[in-house]
């Protein structure tokens, strides 16, 4: 599971859609599942809690390079849950070692 904190045009077609997935599935743990079970002790979803706002922004941010690149959306998230702190603060790899991950991944990441 992985949320980039990176901006989204830095991520390649694999990595943009594979996050835009991921970051539902972590959306639905902290908002219908209430942290219980699964994922919901996985470094990735406890940085969100009580950051519902900052997730449901990086999911716009993604939305928006999605269609920048000519894909549809059809997945919003219900904005009454998003509260929280507006902007991410914690990480789990500072946003430099974010652009080396991506840099030794074989993909097409323009980073």
């Amino acid at each position: 599971m992985r949320v980039w904190d990176v901006s989204p045009r830095t991520l390649c077609r694999k990595h943009l859609l594979g996050e835009h997935r991921e970051l539902h599935g972590l959306w639905n743990i902290l908002t219908k599942h209430k942290g219980k079970g699964g994922y919901s002790q996985h470094p990735e979803t406890k940085r969100w809690v009580g950051r519902l706002k900052a997730l449901y922004n990086r999911h716009e941010a993604l939305v928006k390079e999605m269609a920048r690149r000519g894909y549809e959306h059809h997945s919003p998230l219900d904005k009454r849950y998003a509260k929280g702190k507006a902007t991410q603060d914690v990480f789990i790899d500072s946003l430099a070692a974010q652009r080396r991950i991506l840099k030794t991944k074989p993909c097409d990441c323009p980073v």
